[in-house]
């Protein structure tokens, strides 16, 4: 299968890859390994915004480049429920074929797991 730039740079250098741990971090996971895509995401969310954010997945490089791009992107911004982008503008950024597009929706319910367990936290509005 051919990558399109997007895609390659996000699997290949996922910078956002990894765990954080203490205080103010919220996770939230979807999917499973059995099934070929799983997904988790890690926000450190302080003040209503996301301080940091990582995430591990399991999956193809769609996946994981998806994975990587929204948690990169996420930093900085207010913790909210939805990914940066809707599931079909990021389909059509990372170039996922259509048989692929039900992973990108992991993706977006482990994201919303970890957004709703900060915004349940008193401190997040």
């Amino acid at each position: 299968m051919t990558y399109n730039e997007m895609t390659r740079r996000y699997f290949e250098m996922p910078a956002s890859a990894g765990v954080l741990s203490g205080p103010w971090v919220y996770r939230g996971a979807a999917g499973s390994r059995e099934h070929g895509t799983w997904v988790q995401f890690h926000l450190h969310a302080a003040a209503g915004t996301v301080q940091d954010a990582r995430f591990l997945a399991f999956g193809c490089p769609h996946t994981i480049a998806v994975s990587a791009w929204v948690a990169e992107q996420a930093v900085g911004k207010p913790v909210k429920r939805g990914l940066p982008s809707a599931v079909a503008e990021l389909g059509q950024r990372f170039a996922v074929p259509e048989e692929k597009l039900g992973r990108l929706l992991i993706v977006e319910d482990a994201w919303l797991a970890a957004a709703d367990a900060a915004m349940a936290h008193p401190g997040i509005d």
